[in-house]
Order: C-alpha cells, then structure tokens, then sequence
C-alpha cells in the first residue's frame, strides 16, 4: 500500500508539473491563461520590482536550496526516498504558482515590433525555446528529471540507478541546452514591456547561478570526465572553444 501511495503522490506532483509549465507558457506568452506577465493594471516600477524580486527569490531559494546533495540527503530522513525528485518537483510549482499569482505587471513597452510578420516569427521563436526545454529533457530523462521513474520504479520493487552519464546530440553543442531554451523563450518577444524585462532579467541571473551550483555539483558527483566535457563544450552559446573538440561517441553530458 505504500508503494501505491507513493506512486500516486509522484503521479501527481508530475500532472502539476504538467499544468505549471503549460501555464508559464501562457504567462510568458500573454496567451490564453487568465493571469499573464502583461495582464491587469500597470504598477508603479519601484514597487514592482521590489515585490517581484522577492517572488522570484523565494523561487530561487526553494529551487536552489531543495536541489543540494547536502539538504537531500537531511531532507529524505523524512520523505520517502523515491518521493523525494516529486516533493522538489510540487515545491517549485507551488513557488512558480506564488509567482503566477502576484505578479505585478508593468507595461511601459520597452520595444514593439510592429510588422505583423515579424512579430509571429518571434513568437515562433520564443515557443521553440520551450520547445527546446521539452525536446532537451527527453534527451537525458524526461520522467526520471521530473520523478516520474523513481515511484514506478519504487513500486515494482526495482532500484533506482541515476541515468547513465552520456552525451546526446544537443549536449554535444551546448552543456546546459534546457537552460537556454528558456533564455530564448524569456527573451525574444515582439513586444518587452518594463515588468518582462525585469522578469527576463532577474530569471537571467538565477539561471547563470544555478548553472554554476549544478555544474559544480555534477563536477563532484562524476568527476573528471565531467570536468573535462565542461572544458570542451560552451556553457550556453554553441561557440565551439578554440583548440577543443567534442567526441564523436556519446560519451558524457548529464543535466
């Protein structure tokens, strides 16, 4: 019975995943969604920037903490173990929720693109990025990313095995291609009002440090084979570094 409701519970949390991230596409997209980065009434800058810098700080410090070797390891002394990827999973959608939900719209246009064709290609541009992000997890593992194959796992009785460390057709260009989808998704847009702007900007910097705290985390966890595909391969623009080349074999890439 156990295994079930653990099942049951990583279930879930990966259908609110599913939820949260068709909803951040509305939101970034001001698409569809009732409560959008753009929509209702314009708020003064200082105030906005104030109490949206604090919403994406709680989301920094939940994503970043929760994601820790060191606070796993305390934190599954009270969360079943195959449960832990979904608790971390609920937990970011409930911060990116908070998000979503007070978010305070400035809407002093920054730029405007105002050939219609023009326009639907960056928008184009910009739900590719998402696409990117999708297309990317499935390349190391979807299901095991957003704790979907711990529990079916945990209930079959089987144990776990972290994926195995290779090297997929994206990562060979890029080490963090999920992460830049994002940063296309965020950024091109036919029409940047001042509270987007300070979206795109502050999220750009949780990227770059969450980058950093991963990169040295997955340095420790696989060592130097890590280290040297990371001396290889661009971080996130695919510039190929002077004097490296990429293997052909998939060989080591993980997020």
């Amino acid at each position: 019975m156990g295994r079930i409701i653990v099942f049951i519970y990583g279930l879930v949390c990966y259908l609110i995943f599913v939820a949260t991230f068709l909803y951040a596409i509305g939101f970034t997209e001001n698409m569809v969604v009732p409560q959008s980065i753009d929509s209702g009434p314009s708020t003064p800058l200082g105030e906005a920037i104030l109490i949206n810098a604090l919403l994406l700080s709680l989301f920094v410090v939940q994503h970043t903490v929760m994601a820790r070797p060191a606070f796993k390891a305390w934190w599954t002394r009270f969360v079943p173990k195959p449960a832990e990827r979904s608790t971390f999973v609920l937990a970011t959608c409930v911060a990116l929720g908070l998000v979503f939900w007070q978010w305070r719209p400035v809407t002093a246009v920054v730029w405007e693109v105002q050939n219609a064709t023009l326009a639907n290609m960056l928008i184009g541009i910009s739900l590719a990025g998402y696409g990117l992000v999708l297309y990317t997890s499935f390349c190391i593992d979807h299901f095991d990313l957003f704790g979907l194959r711990q529990v079916v796992l945990y209930l079959q009785s089987k144990p776990y095995t972290h994926p195995p460390f290779a090297q997929p057709l994206i990562y060979r260009l890029v080490r963090n291609p999920l992460m830049l989808g994002f940063l296309i998704a965020f950024w091109v847009t036919p029409t940047m009002t001042q509270g987007h702007l300070i979206f795109c900007v502050l999220t750009t910097g949780y990227i770059l440090m969450g980058i950093a705290f991963e990169e040295r985390d997955l340095g420790i966890l696989l060592g130097d084979d890590y280290r040297r595909y990371r001396a290889r391969t661009p971080m996130l623009l695919p510039i190929p570094k002077s004097g490296k080349t990429v293997p052909a074999e998939d060989s080591c890439a993980s997020e």
